[in-house]
């Protein structure tokens, strides 16, 4: 019996931080591992030209840094089909099809595009709008079973199964509804605020994977807090202290309760400081294998499995194309 397909992408639009790590690729690299599904895991360049805009020469590097963190976090090019999404022409080529069976009102209801047009007014673009559309092509090229998903990406799994529905009524039975797959991901937010997520537009409260030995110790030392001197997991009172526990834990593989009991009656000081050995030391591998790992490996690594990536999904559109009349 085959196994279900699964998909998921990062975007290419910067360095890579602590979150992005623990909420996405960590999990990646478990679900290949689990040899329970058939993986693609791919660079979402095209979807990372919504955003802000960079040259020529950073775009590139980003998707080779990308690819490097990938293979360095444990990726396998020969368990899983690692490709950059811009390789395969099909994934556009899809959603312009899907684009005639979208209404428009589903995409006005889109929560994550009010808010990045609120976060960024000044680059609300039709790319921001139909983003879902590309996003359902992703999954529906390839048959995927299923997505992993955080629950903010809930929405845009709905759409790409109310598109697989309206295809299939209008042209025959051609697409899989795929499902989500919630894995239990750590809530990681900025150490200078922790009430925001982490991340790179606030690089003082954001611990990216690069960051030195030096740079993260100095990040985690000045980590907000509170007035108290308790060290327990209460995402209210003391979300400071919450947000340094739960990293630590999801870093360790240890349970929070488990780091509560190790840390009880310590100073904020020496807890801190325990907390930056914990993350330094569990980076340290990562940080080791990615300085191996060259921009000429990433490309080739690449190459292949956009090769591969493009064979399954030409079968897929000919398939869309002959259901439509175009072949």
């Amino acid at each position: 019996m085959a196994k279900p397909v699964l998909i998921s992408g990062i975007q290419p639009s910067g360095r890579l931080h602590v979150g992005n790590y623990l909420g996405a690729i960590k999990n990646f690299v478990s679900l290949q591992n689990s040899k329970k599904y058939d993986c693609l895991f791919f660079l979402a360049d095209l979807h990372s030209l919504t955003g802000e805009a960079f040259s020529n020469k950073e775009k590139k590097e980003q998707i080779i840094d990308l690819a490097r963190s990938y293979i360095a976090s444990g990726l396998d090019p020969k368990k899983s089909i690692l490709f950059a999404q811009s390789s395969v022409p099909q994934h556009t080529e899809l959603a312009w099809s899907l684009n005639t069976v979208t209404p428009m009102g589903e995409l006005e209801r889109m929560t994550q595009f009010k808010d990045k047009s609120e976060k960024s007014p000044e680059n609300i673009n039709v790319g921001l709008f139909t983003y879902p559309v590309l996003m359902a092509a992703d999954i529906l090229l390839y048959d995927a079973g299923v997505v992993p998903v955080g629950d903010d990406q809930d929405q845009h799994l709905e759409l790409a199964r109310t598109l697989a529905r309206k295809f299939n009524a209008r042209y025959g039975q051609t697409f899989i509804e795929p499902k989500e797959l919630h894995t239990e991901t750590p809530r990681v937010m900025a150490l200078d605020n922790p009430d925001k997520k982490m991340s790179k537009s606030s690089p003082a409260g954001c611990l990216f994977l690069d960051d030195s030995p030096e740079e993260m110790r100095h990040k985690i030392m000045r980590a907000t807090t509170d007035s108290e001197n308790s060290i327990k997991l209460d995402w209210e009172k003391k979300p400071g202290i919450s947000n340094l526990l739960t990293i630590a834990a999801a870093l360790s593989d240890k349970r929070v309760s488990e780091l509560e009991q190790k840390f009880k009656g310590f100073g904020y000081g020496d807890f801190k400081r325990a907390v930056a050995d914990i993350v330094i030391s569990s980076l340290s591998g990562f940080q080791a294998r990615k300085k191996k790992v060259s921009g000429k490996t990433s490309q080739m690594v690449l190459l292949k499995g956009g090769k591969d990536a493009e064979k399954r999904a030409a079968k897929k559109l000919d398939k869309v194309y002959k259901r439509i009349g175009l072949r």
